[in-house]
């Protein structure tokens, strides 16, 4: 017989978990287990809303087991570490992002690729090694193995780079591994939500020519003028979308709904790649033909594994890359997600745990 979500290891913690498919948050009293001799163990000061978070609360991907704690942006200071532990110390700031676990034993694994591991331990919703569930940062506390920590540089707020640890990470990884990273290369985001304005900033740190793509044209400005893009193509625009046909050497697409990948495959160069982040809910039509005829690439990309992910966050220290947020109180969280599902963030909500969640006890 399975205990109970409090009883299964010996530190108490406190959060907010959905039960059913109906997604709706609420107090949620569950535990930790204790400090492992490579565990750090830190206090949550901060946590991001991701897109994810939505899905599988409401258990719109088919995989959701409840109860579910939800947060994969989590930061905050630690508060106790394992006899092992070299990368951190007590009072340090930190933070986990949507990986806890993996078999460390397979090729990706040993090339610093634990986000492609086919044993990964997500943050939330999975199991770990032990059997128990995992539970995610809309909670007073996180422990984790120090592999999956990472550290966060002085110079970056934890609120506003809180979102960097699945946002940032998705998008900067794309860019590095896809040759897209550098100088004078252009480069199209298309869809200015919380994985494209924060694709814009770290495409322009690189060097490149940005453009953004969007079917929005009251996010022009926002996007020429805020967050530093080189020009603006309206998706629905057939003559601006021709006039920039053949022009971009790799499009970053952060759509999430069911759209046609056909107009960006006209805007890349021979030989370019379009990379899609996004994750729609039901498959997309492959127009073969512009494929072949540019030598034209159709890839995906999932976040980074932990080397990658700490040399994100520390060249987001460097060059001041932060997610735009709204910070909300724990107790705002399911209103949050209505507007989430709106799109009506500007854009990332952030949950201020260490000052909202011990008054939302009942």
């Amino acid at each position: 017989m399975s205990k109970a979500p409090e009883e299964e290891h010996p530190v108490k913690a406190f959060g907010w978990a959905a039960r059913d498919s109906s997604g709706h948050l609420s107090p949620f009293n569950f535990s930790r287990r204790e400090t492992g001799e490579e565990d750090v163990r830190f206090k949550v000061l901060y946590c991001g809303i991701c897109h994810t978070d939505l899905h599988i609360i409401k258990n719109e991907w088919g995989f959701s087991h409840y109860p579910v704690v939800p947060g994969h942006e989590i930061v905050g200071e630690v508060t106790e570490i394992g006899s092992k532990v070299k990368k951190v110390k007590v009072g340090d700031k930190v933070g986990v992002g949507c990986l806890v676990g993996a078999c460390h034993s397979c090729e990706n694994c040993k090339n610093d690729l634990e986000s492609y591991c086919p044993s990964l331990i997500y943050s939330y919703a999975s199991t770990y090694h032990d059997g128990t569930r995992t539970y995610g940062g809309y909670s007073d506390s996180m422990v984790a193995n120090e592999r999956y920590v990472v550290r966060f540089p002085d110079s970056l707020p934890l609120d506003a780079g809180a979102p960097l640890l699945c946002a940032g990470i998705t998008v900067y990884s794309p860019l590095k591994y896809f040759g897209l990273a550098e100088p004078g290369k252009h480069v199209g985001i298309v869809g200015l939500g919380g994985l494209g304005h924060v694709a814009v900033k770290f495409a322009k740190a690189f060097g490149a020519k940005v453009t953004v793509i969007s079917t929005s044209p009251s996010k022009k400005n926002e996007a020429l003028q805020h967050l530093g893009a080189d020009s603006f193509l309206v998706s629905k625009d057939q003559d601006q979308m021709e006039a920039a046909r053949g022009t971009l050497d790799g499009i970053i697409d952060t759509v999430s709904a069911v759209h046609s990948i056909l107009p960006f495959l006209g805007l890349l160069k021979s030989h370019g790649k379009l990379v899609l982040v996004g994750i729609p809910d039901k498959p997309l039509e492959l127009p073969v033909f512009p494929i072949i005829m540019g030598r034209k690439t159709v890839a995906g990309s999932s976040i980074g594994g932990m080397k990658e992910t700490q040399e994100m966050i520390d060249f987001a220290g460097q060059h001041n890359i932060t997610a735009e947020i709204e910070v909300i109180p724990m107790d705002y969280v399911n209103k949050a997600m209505e507007r989430l599902a709106k799109n009506d963030v500007r854009y990332r909500f952030v949950i201020d745990i260490g000052n909202s969640l011990a008054a939302s006890k009942p």
